[in-house]
């Protein structure tokens, strides 16, 4: 298979991608891959990494005020459109997928303007903007929850769940807690609010770490690079007690999930593919600064299934925190049922059922 994929921005749209290619590479050693990203997104950094050829096309969002931003980002689309067209003569693809960000609707609507087999794989329960306009253009639809079936054309709609679940539940770890001086057998919590960490959820922790100090479970508290300076300042003067790790970044994520009893974070759609790929409860904080809410409706459908607690922004303080942590960690028969509830949602053969959508349109 020749397949050319778009997805750009931030991981949530360049992981799954990836995890396709992956697993695209796995059945088919021979097949080629081509992935057009964005100047701006993190893509250009992280795809080229992974052997994978890539191009660039310059171009930019909608602002939702008339403005002359949104003047320069059409015509920014326009020379993205010709340049995609471009690529898509040169590498002849047999097929072309986007996962979501703007460089995926130049690519692809080029695409099905060239009649080549197109796809998009949505990660989201709430629909973004570029797959609402591509989704009349494509020839399939791919969701990651199945509460975004109802916002496609039902006709070409297919949940399949999020590839990056398959890569992470197929991950063999080899990962001890040792590393970071704990315990492999005291149930472990992780607070993590995504690679760059969360300014509330931080703050909020370290003004618990006097209490987690107490628990018979041991807390994992990850900041983010850039803000691990700010919490050990206002950490300034106090015990952090040996069940409790505070760490800046974990580079193995994935091998360290497996390891992990519960963990409180963000509700972004990869991360949720790998919790439910592994079976892991959660106490969800969505984020209130993304697009139409869509993380609280990302948690509300593991809450619904009884695999996850939320707590909203607005009520994220040391009390809420804590009990909610206590709830699951201190409740063995919870946790494991919430397990089992989250793992019974949890979609780990999503990238074979991606790819065998796509291999279905090719011609």
């Amino acid at each position: 298979m020749r397949l050319m994929i778009s997805g750009g921005g931030t991981g949530g749209h360049i992981y799954p991608a990836l995890a396709l290619i992956e697993e695209l590479r796995r059945v088919d050693p021979d097949s080629e891959v081509l992935y057009v990203g964005s100047t701006r997104g993190l893509e250009k950094d992280i795809v080229p990494k992974h052997n994978i050829d890539f191009e660039e096309l310059e171009i930019q969002g909608f602002k939702r005020s008339l403005s002359l931003y949104n003047v320069k980002t059409v015509a920014l689309f326009m020379k993205s459109l010709h340049k995609a067209k471009k690529l898509i003569k040169q590498f002849k693809p047999d097929i072309v997928i986007g996962t979501g960000g703007y460089v995926s609707g130049a690519v692809v609507y080029a695409a099905a303007q060239m009649k080549i087999p197109t796809m998009i794989h949505e990660q989201n329960s709430v629909v973004g903007l570029t797959n609402r306009f591509l989704s009349k253009h494509v020839d399939k639809i791919a969701v990651g929850f199945e509460d975004a079936i109802s916002q496609f054309p039902a006709d070409k709609t297919v949940y399949t769940g999020n590839p990056r679940a398959q890569q992470v539940a197929n991950l063999k770890s080899d990962f001890s807690w040792t590393k970071y001086g704990l315990k492999d057998d005291v149930p472990t919590l992780l607070i993590f609010g995504g690679s760059q960490g969360a300014l509330k959820i931080n703050r909020v922790t370290a003004e618990s770490i006097h209490l987690f100090n107490r628990k018979d479970y041991q807390v994992v508290f990850v900041t983010g690079p850039k803000r691990y300076d700010d919490v050990m300042e206002q950490l300034k003067g106090q015990t952090i007690n040996d069940n409790v790790a505070i760490l800046d970044y974990i580079a193995d994520m994935p091998n360290v999930l497996p390891k992990v009893d519960a963990i409180v974070g963000r509700a972004g759609a990869t991360s949720l593919a790998e919790i439910t790929a592994l079976g892991i409860p959660s106490v969800l904080i969505p984020s209130p600064y993304v697009t139409a809410d869509h993380q609280t409706k990302n948690a509300l459908s593991l809450v619904k299934n009884d695999a996850a607690v939320i707590i909203t922004e607005d009520d994220l303080t040391e009390k809420t925190l804590v009990e909610n942590a206590d709830f699951i960690m201190n409740d063995r028969d919870k946790r494991l049922k919430m397990a089992e509830n989250a793992r019974n949602m949890g979609c780990r053969d999503a990238a074979t059922r991606l790819l065998d959508l796509a291999k279905s349109i090719c011609h």
